[in-house]
This record gives C-alpha cells, sequence and structure tokens, in this order.
C-alpha cells in the first residue's frame, strides 16, 4: 500500500492555467469581422498595430502571427553573418533559442539571477566572444531585465539587442515600455497572454524604417501584400523581393486583439489584486515567492511563478504539481532551462552544471494559475490546495 495521501478534488470545474478573458466586445468584432468578408490581413490588423504602437510610444508596429515569427523576423533583419553567436538566458520557452537557430547563428546561454530570474548581465559580459552579435535578453514573467547596464554592455561590443518581451506588455522601466528600449522587442499574443488574438506576436523595430522589410519577409517576401493585392482599389501585381515566410497575423485574430488592448490595464489591475492575495496567503508555506519589483519599473504581472523551498519540506517539485493536479488547479513550469532539452545538449554540447542559477530554479520552480478571468474563489481554491498539500 502507498502511504502517499490521496487527494480528493472539491471543485467540479478544472482550473484551467492562463484561461483567456474573452469579453463581449471581442465577440461582436469577431462576428462583425466575418460578416465582412475580409478575414485574411487587412484593415482590421493596420488598426491593431497603430494602437499597439500608440500604447508603447513607439513609432511603428508590425503584427505577425507569433512572438517566434517576431524573434525570427528581427533576427533575420539584422542581417548579422551566418553562425554569429547570439547570447539569450537559459531560463526561457525554447522559442527564444529556436528563432536564433532558424536564424542561422547559434545560441549561447548566459545564466540567470536567482532572485529575478533574469539574465544575469556578469554572466553575458563573460560569454562574449569575436563571434557575438547580438544579445536577446528576456524579460521573464513580465520582470523588466537590467536593461541599462545590458545596453552600454551591447554598446561597448557593437551587439544588437533584440527583446523578448513575449511576457512584458504592460512592463516599464523609468516609464518606457519593455520592447521598446533595444534594436527590435517583441511581442506574444499566445492565449495565455495578457492580450489574446488566440495566436500572434508583434515586431517592435526601434529604427523605423526596418519595418517595411518585416513586412515583406513575413509574408513571402512579396513587395504588395494581399491587402493591397485584393483590395478596394483593385489588384496590385506584386514581385518578390526575396525569399519570406508565411507569418502574417489575419483580420479575424486581430478582431479579438483590438478590443484586448482596450482592456489591458484593467485586466492588469486585476491580476495585481490576485498577485497580492498570493503573496498574503501564501507567505508562511515553504515557497520562495516572486521578488518585489524593482525601484522605478513596472512589473507586467504574467506569471506568479514560486520556488518550492526544499530546506522547509521533503517535496519535491513535479510532487506538487502531481497533486495540485489531482486537485484541479492547472500549474505551469517555468522553466525547464533550454540547455537542458536533448536537441540543444546534442548540438551545443552538454553544459550541465555551467549554468548552476538556472538549473536550481528549473529544478524547483512552478507558475499558479493568473489569469484576470479568474474569481476571487478561483484563486481562494489555489491557496487552499498548496495549505492542503504542504500540511
Amino acid at each position: 500500500m502507498s502511504d502517499r495521501p490521496v487527494d480528493k478534488p472539491w471543485r467540479e470545474k478544472y482550473l484551467v492555467f492562463g484561461a483567456p478573458s474573452i469579453g463581449a466586445a471581442e465577440r461582436a468584432e469577431v462576428l462583425a469581422c466575418i460578416e465582412s468578408g475580409w478575414l485574411g490581413a487587412g484593415p482590421r490588423v493596420a488598426e491593431f498595430e497603430r494602437r499597439l504602437a500608440a500604447y508603447l510610444a513607439a513609432p511603428v508596429a508590425v503584427a505577425v502571427n507569433s512572438c517566434t515569427a517576431a524573434l525570427h523576423l528581427a533576427l533575420r533583419v539584422l542581417d548579422l553573418p551566418l553562425g554569429s553567436e547570439v547570447i539569450t538566458t537559459a531560463m526561457t520557452f525554447c522559442a527564444t533559442a529556436n528563432a536564433i537557430v532558424h536564424a542561422g547563428h547559434e545560441p549561447v546561454f548566459a545564466d540567470c539571477d536567482r532572485a529575478t530570474l533574469n539574465i544575469d548581465v556578469k554572466d553575458v559580459r563573460r560569454k562574449i566572444t569575436p563571434r557575438t552579435r547580438a544579445i536577446v535578453p528576456v524579460h521573464f514573467a513580465g520582470r523588466p531585465c537590467v536593461m541599462g547596464p545590458l545596453m552600454q554592455l551591447a554598446s561597448q561590443h557593437g551587439l544588437a539587442v533584440v527583446e523578448d518581451a513575449a511576457h512584458a506588455l504592460e512592463a516599464t522601466i523609468d516609464g518606457r515600455h519593455c520592447g521598446t528600449l533595444g534594436d527590435f522587442g517583441c511581442f506574444s499574443f499566445y492565449v495565455t497572454k495578457s492580450l489574446t488574438t488566440v495566436e500572434g506576436g508583434m515586431v517592435v523595430p526601434r529604427d523605423p524604417r526596418r519595418a517595411a522589410r518585416i513586412k515583406t519577409l513575413a509574408l513571402h517576401g512579396m513587395s504588395a501584400d494581399a491587402w493591397q493585392r485584393y483590395g478596394d482599389e483593385g489588384f496590385v501585381h506584386y514581385e518578390v523581393e526575396e525569399p519570406g515566410f508565411k507569418y502574417n497575423l489575419t483580420d479575424f485574430a486581430a478582431s479579438i486583439g483590438l478590443h484586448q488592448l482596450a482592456g489591458l490595464d484593467e485586466r492588469w489591475r486585476r491580476r495585481q489584486t490576485l498577485w497580492r492575495f498570493y503573496e498574503q496567503q501564501l507567505a508562511d508555506l515553504p515557497l520562495t515567492l516572486p521578488a518585489p519589483p524593482a525601484p522605478n519599473t513596472r512589473h507586467a504581472l504574467h506569471l506568479f511563478t514560486c520556488l518550492v523551498d526544499d530546506t522547509r519540506t521533503d517535496l519535491a517539485r513535479d510532487r506538487v504539481l502531481a497533486r495540485l493536479h489531482a486537485l484541479r488547479i492547472g500549474a505551469g513550469v517555468h522553466y525547464r532551462p533550454v540547455h537542458q532539452h536533448p536537441w540543444y545538449r546534442r548540438s551545443t554540447g552538454d553544459r550541465t552544471g555551467t549554468l548552476p542559477n538556472a538549473e536550481w530554479i528549473g529544478a524547483r520552480t512552478f507558475s499558479l494559475p493568473l489569469s484576470a478571468g479568474m474569481t476571487d474563489e478561483d484563486a481562494a481554491d489555489v491557496v487552499r490546495a498548496l495549505r492542503h498539500i504542504f500540511t
């Protein structure tokens, strides 16, 4: 007989991790888009780009179908020599490193800070070689990276900076939005994000002259997009200027995003309320909770990421996840360090032991549900479940 406790759920409905908050305005816009007959890239995408750029106080924004596409395009437009080294954090989703590989370059993993989980600038400095051409910092969980020292380091070595701001749409440093500080900012509108188009992303170039090439590469390398070719002004011939990709966003997706943007700050405030509730209710459990935001920054509050404190409990992280699932509470792992995945071990060599903070975090981290669509009762159930598990 097993001596493990049996967890009997009290919730009837599973609490989905990262469930989106979709309202009546989004539904109405989707129906209007369907009735318009224009579902592909068109006027709603253009309006979404305009509004996003205004929100970020950026000169221009280019909508694409994922943040992965945004990262890939940003790295391609830099025209780095093939095989260049691009430094990024090991504590990120695999898409960050995959985009570097697909752009024809070699990812070099830097360690992260144990408190913030963001890239360690000192380790970035140690990893720079004559082949290094760019840095891809990730604003982990919505917490702004220390961009001042990173930008200074990049300037000293002539390196480009592509910000992975997938978690950080609302995040700011001294009033400036993350994603507008480097050469490019890349955003995600995946279904779990604070603004969703179900699938989608955005590239924000600091130099607006780069926007035209990004748009061209995002739609097969054609000189005129589908809206121009089939719009009210009649057919327009196109030319392929360079081999591109199928990365464009659709009006169907943008119709959701337009109204998601309007409610962005309201949803952020709701997550802030849930965040504070978790901080208060979980403070005495054997968990390391997120560190406070740095002064003069705004945390986007995308992920409430805890670390199991194994000095105060014998429960391993994966056991905690299993028991949360049994209690019908969804959770996430952000992340298993990229350098520990099989393909990266094979392609870049086994780096186990060389990135101790990322590995330490990766063995202990898990993220709690944090969505504007959650009720107070949902949040209370999360706390109740964790108290039950650690009793």
